[in-house]
Order: C-alpha cells, then structure tokens, then sequence
C-alpha cells in the first residue's frame, strides 16, 4: 500500500508541538497532502524502500485506516527514535493501512516549553489524539505505542482519563524503576552472572577488586531488597507504580507486552511484577498478550530485533477487538491542565 507523510504542529497548554503522520496514500485525512518538507519525506509506494504491503479486502483496509497507533516519545529523545525506530515502525504501520502519528511532547526535540517528567505527559498525549483525529477523520479507535517511560506514561494516560477511544496498549519494557526494585534486579540478576565471569575472578585474584567496597554495594542492595517486605513501609503518597497497576488493571481494552532478553529495565519490570501485591495477576490477564525477544537489547537496535518489534505490533493489531463505545462517558479534558505553566 503506497503512504504519505505529513508534518503537523499542534498545541498543547499553550506549546507547540511537531508530529508526523504517516497514513495510507488513499486515505482523506481532512483534505491535506504529505508534507513535501516533511520529516524524512518517504516516496509513494515504499516503507523505508520495503515494498508496499497490499490490501485486497477494501473492508479490512477500512477497519485499519479506523484505528490509528500514536507513538509515545520516551525521554530523552525525540519523535525519530533510537536508530530511526518510530520513523520506521509509523511507515510500516501506514504501509499495513493503519494511521500512524509521532510527536515531541513539551520541552522534548522540537517542541516548546519546559522539559517534563512521563509522569506528567497525559495532557500532551490528550492533545495528541486530538490532532491526530482530526488530520484523520476516519480514525476512532487509538491504540498508545510505548517504550521504556513512555509504556509508563500510557498507563497513567490510562489510569487519569478513562479514555474510551483508547482500544489498545503495547508496551515495550515499562519503567517501573525505584531503589528497591533496582536493588532486587540486580541480586537476583547481576551478582549472580558476575560469579560465572571469568573476568570477575581475574580481577578478584589479582587484587585488582575492591573486595570491601563490592560487599558493602551487595549488603547495601540486600537491604533495600527487603525494605519493600517489611511492614510498615507504605509511602504516604502512591507511587506512579501504583498508578501504572491501576491503569493496568481498569482498562477495559488489549495490551501487548513486548519484553527484550537482554535489558535490565525488563527483567526489572517483571521482578517487580512478580513481587508487589499491587501487580498481582495483571502481567498474565487473558487481555495481555506478551512477546519476548530473547537477544533484544533495550531498544531493539538490531534490524532483526526490529523487525520482530514490527511483526509482533502488526500481529496483535490485527486481532484487536475494541469496538469505539459511543455511550461512554468522553475522556476527562487533559489538554487544559497545566496551561499556566
């Protein structure tokens, strides 16, 4: 299916924020053309030079051009990705007949404004749908498109709006970091593959370790390990953690979880998963479909590893249900707050 692109600005809080859609060639997204000074400007009929993937059934064409993916940005970086990732992911997305967007949020690549924690992105995320809605009149069902932070950032979107055009979520390696849950990853992770490196014993035997400084990082991360066991302990104010389990755990849609083999930030993820009570069940819910790729770094950096980040992606939307509710109550105004800053 030949695509096009389309360079947008749109406001968010009184800031300006850059997007790129990528869209089937044949859809009518309100009248406007591919932006012939867009970003990375891809030629009719070519996905980064693939060959356009061909739609027989006009009804399923219809179906896609209906749910547009919108690609969250993580910090820090910007609506490219790491090694292209989000350009290549959006035209190959448009080349299946799905709508794609990708932004820079407030204070990030090309925007204005103040830098901001993915905590606190829900109402650029508002704002984004909304752009991308109207630059695509037949888009009605979204599905968020996240890595790292921003899966984090998805999931309280989520959990704040209630949003029902919201059908779906993928989430590659959720950041769910804090001292404790570092701690376990790394005794559970780190010292025991260090005592299989030959390296580690080279280093120990010749004395070139600072064997009294290393016990006490392990005794320090042994505490902290236990501290979120102890009784007693709950924080005051609830943990964004908190929040992503809860967003979890009410959203009535789809989510594909996509874990890579050789990322900390993954094998932490599911360390505390597996641990807290707040995420009990979720990671295993009959709505969660999950994806592993065992020689995947962080990012997914190699072009293979990529590839599997596409397919899983194209896989899974094209088995998402979410019809759009039109009865449900709209989404809480998010674009509004935060306008004095």
């Amino acid at each position: 299916m030949n695509i096009s692109e389309q360079a947008l600005l749109f406001t968010s809080a009184g800031e300006q924020l850059p997007a790129i859609i990528a869209r089937p060639q044949a859809m009518l997204c309100a009248g406007h053309q591919a932006s012939a000074g867009g970003d990375n400007a891809c030629p009719p009929g070519t996905a980064d030079g693939h060959p356009a993937e061909a739609i027989a059934d006009d009804r399923v064409g219809k179906e896609r051009a209906s749910c547009g993916v919108l690609i969250i940005v993580g910090g820090p970086q910007y609506r490219v990705g790491s090694h292209r990732q989000f350009l290549l992911l959006s035209r190959r997305l448009a080349s299946a007949g799905y709508p794609a967007m990708r932004f820079d949020h407030r204070g990030m690549g090309d925007a204005s404004g103040s830098m901001r924690s993915f905590e606190d992105l829900s109402a650029d995320i508002a704002a984004a749908i909304e752009a991308l809605q109207r630059n695509c009149p037949t888009v009605q069902r979204i599905v968020l498109w996240g890595l790292c932070d921003a899966a984090s950032a998805a999931l309280l979107y989520v959990q704040t709006s209630h949003d029902p055009r919201i059908a779906g979520l993928v989430l590659l390696n959720p950041w769910v970091r804090s001292e404790v849950s570092l701690a376990q990853t790394h005794i559970k992770h780190y010292y025991g593959q260090r005592l299989l490196q030959g390296e580690f014993w080279r280093k120990l035997l010749s004395g070139r370790m600072e064997v009294m400084k290393s016990l006490r990082t392990l005794f320090d991360n042994a505490l902290l390990a236990r501290r979120s066991r102890a009784p007693g302990n709950a924080p005051e104010k609830r943990s964004f953690q908190e929040r992503m389990a809860e967003g979890w755990r009410q959203f009535p849609g789809e989510l594909l979880l996509i874990l890579s083999g050789q990322d900390y930030t993954a094998k932490e993820f599911l360390e505390f998963a597996g641990s807290d009570p707040a995420w009990a069940g979720l990671a295993n819910a009959s709505k969660v479909r999950r994806v592993d790729i065992a020689d995947a770094d962080h990012t997914f950096s190699a072009r293979a590893q990529r590839a599997q980040v596409e397919d899983a992606t194209l896989s899974w939307l094209g088995g998402l249900k979410g019809v759009v509710e039109t009865n449900r109550q709209p989404p809480r105004d998010l674009s509004r707050e935060h306008a004095d800053e």
